[in-house]
């Protein structure tokens, strides 16, 4: 096998945000000798943000709380928090109330 169920398990992670699964099947895909493909862009974000970390954007711009992202996205509260703080930092803002105007400038790139 070349390596396409570790590449499928890569998207997959990647798309639900588990950022150490992700990690661990590129290594897994590294290992095996092959690379992987970058992973199609995010509703216009660029690559700058997982899909994940664009949804949980989305919505904290649209003006969900983190508890209310939570149960939407059937994650913690705290992962909500963590994806956020990612976020902010690759988008260079301070507060959700910078979201709407970063993500639509990160569309526009």
């Amino acid at each position: 096998m070349r390596g396409s169920s570790c590449e499928t398990a890569r998207e997959m992670f990647d798309a639900i945000g588990a950022i150490a699964f992700t990690d661990r099947a590129a290594r897994e895909l590294a290992a095996t000798g092959e690379t992987f493909r970058k992973l199609p862009s995010n509703g216009g974000l660029g690559s700058e943000l997982t899909v994940r970390e664009a949804q949980i954007a989305r919505l904290a711009a649209d003006g969900l709380s983190n508890r209310e992202i939570g149960e939407q996205l059937f994650i913690s509260h705290r992962t909500v928090g963590y994806h956020l703080g990612r976020v902010f930092s690759k988008l260079d803002v301070a507060n959700r109330a910078q979201l709407h105007h970063a993500l639509d400038r990160a569309r526009s790139s």
